[in-house]
Formats: C-alpha cells, structure tokens, sequence
C-alpha cells in the first residue's frame, strides 16, 4: 500500500521523471511534461499564451470583460461575447479590454448575422479602429466581405519578403464544407468588391491569394449554443485530413492548425482531444457557470444541477427564419417549448394578422405579457436603434414583421437570463451542451462543487493539470504498472495546492 501511495505521489507530480522497477524486474520510465507540453507550441508562440487552452466566446458579454482578464492574465486566451450587443457597449468594454490586459493576448468575437449584415460592417469598423487583431469568428456557413476584410486589412511583405497579416482569425466550425472556406485563400470575388469599394488597396488584394482566411480553426462537436451536435472522435479525423490536404495544396508558409471544441470539461475529454491531435483545445458552456461570467447566480445555479438529459435543441434566434437551432438548457425553463411553438406559428402564417385569436392570445398572455402592438412597437424602437432597413423591410413584408417579433421574444429571453429577472425565470434561455452535467460530476465532492469556487482560469487549469497526470497514468499502466485510485488522482484542486505543484516544475 505504501508504494501504491509512493507511485500516485509520483504520478501527480507530472514534471518529474518517473522511474519504477516492476516485480517481475522490468524497468519502467514515465517521463515528465509542462501543461504547454500539451497540443502545438505554435499555437503558443504566435498568440503569445502559455497554455494551450481557449475559452469560447458566449454572447451577450457571457464572456465577459472579467472573464476574459483573468484567462488573459493565466496565459491563457478568451473571446469576449459581443455577439447580441450594440456597438457602444461593446466599444466600451473593448476599451477596457485594452486597458487591463495590456500587452496580454485576448481575442473578440465576430458571429455570422446573415439578417443583419449592417451589424457586422460596424463591427469590423470598430475592430479596425481600435486595432484588435485577434477575433473568433463563429456561425458562419460561408465567408462575407466584411470578414475577409478584416482578415486582408493590413496586409504587407515583411524583411524576408513574407506575408505578415496585422489580423488574425480563429474560426470556429462544425462541418467540412466551411472549414474549407476558412482554410482557404479570400474568394476572389470578395477581394475584388472590397477593391472596388475602397476598402482594400490593389497590394493588399494581391498577397491576400497566398494566405489563408484562418492559421486556427476551432471544430466545435456537441455544443452549447449553434451545434451540429457531431461528436468528436468522428469529426476529429476528418478534419485533420482536410487539413493535411488543403496544406498541401495551397503550399502556405504558415502551418494550418486544428482545435477542438464540444463537451471538453473533464481530464479525460481534454486529453482524449489532444490526443487525437488538437493543438488546443477550447470550452465554452461550464465556463457560464464560473464567477466571472457575465450571468446571474441563478443561471449558475441551474448550471450547477445540470444533469445528463437536462438539454434539448430550441430555435436560434439570430437564423430564426432559417430553421437553424441552438442548445439549450430545459430543466427549470420553459423556453425550448415555447421557442419552438414561435417557430411553427411562423412557418403556418403569413403574417400577424393572420394568426388564429386562440394562437394570439397565448402569444399576448404567456409569451410576450402585453398586446402584440405593443410589442411590435417596442420592436421597432430596438431596429430603429440597431438596424433600421430591418423595420422597412418588414412595413413592406409581413412575413418579416412577424419574425422580427418572435426574434425579439427569443432574444430577450438570454438576456432575462443573464440579467436573473425572476418573474421571467420559465422563459430563461441559457445555452448549454453535454459538458456541464460531465463537468458537474467530475466536480461533486470536491470544494468545486460549489458554484462561488468556479472561477474560469482555475477550472482551466484544473482541466490541463488532470490531463497531465491521466497521461502519466496511461503511460504507467501501457507499462505494466496497475494504479489503483486513479480517479482521486483526477479529483480539483485548489488555487494553493495547483500553484505549489506547478511551481515546483517551474510552470508559468
């Protein structure tokens, strides 16, 4: 028993050499690693991080300033959730982002609005003007001009007569056909109606055919939010080897780089995604129920019970008209089931006027709480700030009015949510995929089990430190070493004990 509690010590401590003699006599040897050992050191050196690891953007400031901070100031990179907000706010909490983390790397988020494409030419307005140069770029089903401009602004030859992009892009995907899109050079026919329109000059549309649109592309599986719930091991794969072949074809200076994305919240999911390749890996969901998330406490309360079959899939509502779907919390809301009634309404109708009075007064009493005049005219107070062509068009297409209303229904339901109004709490909407329930009994009976002990650069953390040592472990046992007790050795630790083991291997 002794030298069972002597290997796991050992085993723990993940910068030492391990050096065992089995009872049959064979030697074995596990060698140590650095948490910046993990995925592509790449990866590291160009975003200037220490730790192969990213929290996904979550819209409407869920990714907050203070939780973008606190990963920049680990080593670690953030996308700040802009999604959902109007421009002053997000300018704001830019400046502040430049503000406290310095020269520390952090990077913005730019979803894909397809319904509202004047949202995203001011955003890369104000991106450009406020010289970010590191975005996560998230939804899209395929390139707009305003992202390749993002991507091409800037555009230069170093000394040595190579590229340099001043902007750089992380793309986030799920299927094969967009990741060609984002591992590809700019479509030409983008570059030349930028060039036509002032936005680029002739040098910039020029070198942009010998890069890609991203270095980084993040596959996202079975999510929060947008999903195409794939999983992991088959998706992996398939994309390592578009990879390999889009590399090869375009022949580009820069190495192309896959991360992974989609139910990594134990030791076991983010190994098991290094080890099938990734050269970082990114969560997203058990990062809302940390203390730094821009939520309230009774979304990280909710977050906090999650169990496995808790979520369901509701209608999105940035692609309401499209059909397209996010994932959802279900337990202790109403909303997936509400959203999805919205949806039907909208498909059965052609306009307001159109829906049945027993349907309207369903929508007047339970959904929206007040006549849908009133609730049209609110609608039209909001696009008239954001995006007024979006009310023309509807003045002239019902159908449209129609959406835009039931749109406003789904997007004050997140921010209900975030902001804990209490008597809208069964029309939260709160974005969460596999990984919560996972997260939440890799934690329980450990001091993180309780929701004011998450804190997003601990868990993360936490999530290396614990693949670390399951690698050891998996080292040790491919040797012949039985290790009983593996999963204590996996158990959270906290900030202290995580610091002492660390610093004694000389970890940043």
């Amino acid at each position: 028993m002794l030298h069972q509690v002597a290997t796991s010590a050992a085993l723990s401590a993940i910068h030492k050499d391990l050096e065992l003699t089995l009872e049959d006599g064979r030697p074995i040897r596990v060698p140590g690693l650095s948490l910046g050992d993990f995925g592509d050191r790449r990866f590291l050196a160009d975003h200037q991080l220490s730790y192969p690891y990213m929290a996904g953007a979550m819209a409407h400031g869920i990714s907050s300033v203070e939780l973008v901070v606190a990963m920049a100031r680990t080593g670690m990179l953030a996308a700040y959730g802009a999604a959902g907000l109007g421009i002053e706010r997000i300018s704001s909490d830019l400046d502040e982002l430049l503000s406290r983390c310095g020269e520390r790397t952090f990077a913005v988020n730019f979803i894909h609005q397809p319904q509202e494409p004047r949202q995203e030419e001011a955003l890369v307005e104000l991106l450009l003007k406020k010289k970010i140069v590191r975005i996560e770029a998230s939804a899209f089903m395929k390139l707009t001009k305003h992202l390749v401009r993002y991507r091409v602004k800037g555009l230069h030859r170093g000394p040595d007569g190579k590229v340099v992009a001043q902007q750089q892009i992380i793309g986030k995907v799920s299927r094969l056909e967009v990741a060609k899109h984002f591992w590809s050079p700019p479509p030409t026919v983008l570059l030349d109606e930028l060039l036509s329109e002032g936005h680029i000059t002739p040098e910039e549309r020029e070198l942009a055919a010998s890069i890609p649109m991203a270095v980084d592309l993040t596959i996202e599986a079975d999510s929060g939010g947008h999903t195409d719930n794939r999983p992991l091991v088959t998706l992996m794969p398939q994309m390592l080897a578009l990879k390999q072949e889009l590399q090869q074809r375009f022949a580009y200076s820069s190495e192309l780089r896959l991360g992974a994305a989609g139910g990594i919240s134990t030791p076991h999911a983010a190994l098991a995604a290094f080890a099938m390749g990734a050269a970082y890996i990114v969560t997203g969901t058990i990062n809302q129920s940390c203390c730094e998330a821009g939520t309230s406490e009774a979304v990280r309360q909710m977050l906090a019970s999650t169990e496995q079959g808790d979520i369901t899939m509701a209608p999105a509502a940035d692609m309401f008209e499209m059909g397209v779907k996010v994932q959802v919390l279900k337990r202790g809301t109403m909303f997936a089931m509400r959203a999805q009634k919205l949806y039907e309404i909208y498909r059965q109708y052609p306009s307001l006027d159109a829906i049945p009075a027993k349907e309207r007064a369903l929508l007047e009493e339970v959904y929206f709480r007040q006549p849908l005049e009133t609730a049209w005219q609110e609608t039209v107070a909001y696009f008239n700030r954001r995006d007024p062509a979006q009310i023309t068009r509807a003045e002239a297409q019902p159908k449209h009015q129609m959406a835009l209303l039931f749109r406003s229904y789904l997007g004050q339901a997140s921010h209900w949510a975030t902001r804990g109004v209490a008597e809208r709490k069964i029309d939260y909407q709160v974005w969460c995929g596999p990984a919560m329930p996972a997260f939440n009994d890799w934690a329980r009976g450990s001091f993180m089990e309780a929701v004011g002990e998450r804190r997003v650069a601990l868990v993360a953390l936490n999530l290396l430190y614990g693949a670390a040592v399951l690698h050891r472990v998996h080292a040790a046992t491919l040797q012949g070493l039985q290790v009983k007790g593996r999963e204590e050795l996996l158990q959270p630790r906290t900030g202290q004990e995580l610091q002492r083991l660390l610093q004694e291997g000389g970890q940043r």
